[in-house]
């Protein structure tokens, strides 16, 4: 079984006083379901479990009284034994919850009678409110947690990497000492691996068993015709046809030399007008993540942001390559990252980024100057840098040579190297992004 960080979240929610309902949010397939329903079983004496989107027919439980005592009844009378009320020692798992409105707006008499508790689980789609809306959505009454898919921690783990060994990597950062060349093979190799397989439970595990790259791909490749199917069931209709246009488009954007996002390549002639709802919808379903231009190297970055200059990733890497063509694969398995312009390491690092719940900032000006991304790291702006292999970083330089302009006095250089230190620019491999945690 994958261990994944959201079982510390969910205990630590249960452990708190008087906790609310809680909904699990998260994109499709990320192992929300998974996750809970183990929590439930080892955490509870009684686990009634409801699944909206495979029985449909469960939201008439839903559609008259909200009192917590005729939907226990009406529960009781449907599910018999599978639905046990006991105040302390129930959880009600409404699974797909974006499917059933009026169990959303039922959350609040849940949180205020506070005899069972309720763990809701819903793609970002539904619970962001597309389709029909809850009669009332309950503010204040309920807990969200987003889900990921994994991220390279957890990858890690999945692969029997032990804590002590992510320790190690730990302190090499923090005394900017290399990391011993065994374990910094290793670890490139295990970076490659994630960056073809990415975070999705049910591919991470096909590796993990099989091995085999035909297989992840297949599942990878499902999974991408999964999300156009989504887009086909929960949009308006006349938006279906430029979502999937959208979607479709995101390898293209990435391979051009200016990866900022142009709805003109979406299709010839297009416009913002025509498609930034399109867009918006995908950002929503926890599919892609923007990483806005900022006017000026300076904390605060959100303040500095300029919110129609972007670029868009995956927020799986996994799910991005399985996107290109036949090869790739094999290409970054052996270590070759260089097609697509960096795109593919970009998104890893996008991918990294995102898991660990930073937003993501570039740099561009017109006059040249361009750094990958801009992060506050240990409470200073800090630019980054993302090399598939050596290279200049001259825009970085030119920014740290420049404070009194740019207020910059820091950068991380990520790339097929160990750790080292040259001025203000810290070297790191770049399977350490993960670990540059302190904000």
């Amino acid at each position: 079984m994958l261990r994944r960080k959201i079982e510390r979240r969910l205990a630590e929610w249960k452990g708190a006083k008087n906790h609310k309902p809680l909904i699990v949010k998260g994109c499709r397939q990320c192992g929300k379901t998974f996750s809970v329903l183990d929590f439930a079983k080892k955490n509870y004496k009684n686990v009634v479990y409801l699944n909206f989107f495979e029985n449909p027919d469960y939201a008439s439980v839903f559609s008259g009284s909200l009192e917590i005592d005729n939907i226990a009844m009406l529960l009781s009378a449907l599910l018999g034994d599978q639905a046990v009320f006991v105040p302390g020692e129930t959880v009600l798992i409404l699974d797909e919850i974006q499917d059933c409105p009026e169990a959303r707006t039922a959350l609040k008499f849940f949180h205020k009678d506070g005899r069972y508790d309720v763990i809701g689980t819903g793609s970002l789609l539904g619970v962001k409110g597309y389709g029909e809306e809850p009669k009332s959505i309950p503010v204040g009454s309920e807990t969200v947690i987003e889900m990921y898919p994994l991220d390279f921690e957890e990858f890690l783990w999945a692969n029997g990497v032990k804590d002590s060994v992510v320790d190690t990597l730990k302190k090499s950062l923090e005394e900017e000492t290399p990391v011993p060349e065994a374990l910094h093979n290793r670890m490139r190799q295990l970076l490659l691996q994630y960056t073809v397989v990415g975070g999705m439970p049910d591919v991470v595990q096909t590796f993990v068993d099989t091995k085999r790259m035909d297989e992840v791909l297949r599942i990878q490749r499902d999974i991408v015709h999964s999300y156009e199917d989504d887009m086909v069931k929960y949009a308006e209709r006349r938006d279906k046809s430029r979502i999937k246009e959208c979607f479709q488009s995101i390898p293209k954007q990435l391979s051009k030399e200016n990866k900022k996002f142009q709805y003109s390549v979406v299709k010839k002639g297009s416009t913002a007008s025509k498609y930034a709802g399109s867009l918006q919808w995908i950002e929503d379903a926890g599919i892609v993540t923007r990483c806005y231009n900022l006017s000026i190297t300076e904390l605060p970055l959100d303040g500095n942001a300029e919110k129609d200059v972007f670029k868009v990733y995956m927020q799986d890497c996994g799910l991005f390559v399985s996107m290109l063509e036949d090869g790739t694969q094999y290409d970054i398995l052996q270590g070759n990252l260089y097609g697509y312009k960096g795109a593919i390491f970009e998104n890893l690092i996008a991918d990294i980024f995102t898991k660990m719940g930073r937003k993501l900032y570039y740099f561009h000006k017109d006059s040249g100057l361009e750094v990958d991304f801009v992060t506050r790291y240990q409470g200073e702006c800090t630019l980054v840098e993302v090399k598939a292999a050596t290279g200049n970083v001259k825009s970085t330089k030119t920014i740290l040579n420049h404070p009194e302009k740019y207020h910059v006095n820091s950068a991380i250089k990520l790339g097929d190297y160990n750790v080292g230190r040259a001025g203000q620019i810290l070297t790191l491999p770049l399977y350490m992004a993960f670990l540059l945690r302190k904000v």
